[in-house]
């Protein structure tokens, strides 16, 4: 049997230049990747209030079964 990845693509903008939004399966912690040609970045995705955006469990169900 397979192991399940953790990490799931929500979203993605750009080729060469762009982003991308990865939620953690374990904890619902959604982070954006910035990226341009050979570099890139990696954050914590926050909402308003400056705190994480945590997907919730149903949800991520929801997205590991597409």
């Amino acid at each position: 049997m397979a192991k399940e990845k953790r990490f799931i693509q929500t979203y993605s903008q750009g080729k060469v230049t762009g982003f991308t939004v990865w939620v953690d399966r374990e904890t619902g912690v959604n982070y954006l990747f910035g990226f341009a040609g050979y570099g890139g970045g990696l954050t914590p995705l926050l909402d308003a209030d400056g705190r994480p955006v945590v997907t919730p469990k149903e949800e991520l169900q929801k997205l590991a079964e597409k």
